[in-house]
């Protein structure tokens, strides 16, 4: 698949996967052929796009997941069969390509049963609201703070980690960000 502009061309025919590592893990809302568990190299998974609408406003931005470069991460490969693939590639532009924060990018994981070819929705790092590597607390502090559209921050966070946590995906740092969260938000309401 290429992205040119924000149109979505798959370069080869037949099934095609998608790494996914937040919300498209437990609510991926097309038709999936197959899952799997999946270890992708090179990235990880980070709070590090500004939530401008949904979890955060313009002046009190909140922090949302993206797929960043470095390390690895540990998500889920979806499936999507030929009949389904254009659908859903149009599905993806408008949830994933709206704006210039993630661009796709066609990358190797590793399952139980071997390689495969698939694409993942990575951040584009020189997009404005790329937050960028922070420390443990002003990632909290940010987080405790902000609330938008869909609700806060802090139950954005608490719903990654429950949704890990059910698929068996131990992500320590996203844990240590929620009990810094929570510590904040005691701290603030006594």
């Amino acid at each position: 698949m290429k992205t040119g502009g924000h149109n979505v061309i798959y370069e080869e025919p037949g099934d095609v996967w998608f790494f996914v590592y937040g919300s498209l893990m437990w609510d991926a809302p097309f038709p999936v052929a197959e899952t799997r568990h999946a270890l992708l190299r090179g990235y990880h998974r980070a709070f590090c796009v500004q939530s401008l609408i949904y979890r955060g406003t313009p002046e009190r931005p909140g922090l949302s997941l993206g797929l960043d470069f470095g390390g690895s991460c540990r998500g889920i490969t979806l499936r999507v069969a030929a009949s389904e693939r254009n659908d859903v590639a149009r599905y993806l532009e408008q949830r994933e390509l709206r704006e210039d924060i993630y661009f796709c990018r066609r990358v190797t994981v590793t399952t139980r049963e071997g390689r495969i070819p698939a694409y993942a929705f990575v951040v584009n790092r020189t997009d404005p609201i790329y937050a960028g590597k922070q420390s443990l607390e002003n990632m909290a502090v940010c987080i405790a703070g902000a609330s938008g559209e869909r609700g806060p921050n802090r139950d954005y966070v608490a719903g990654a980690v429950q949704h890990l946590d059910k698929l068996g995906i131990a992500d320590g740092p996203i844990h240590a960000l929620l009990r810094r969260v929570d510590e904040i938000q005691g701290k603030e309401e006594t």
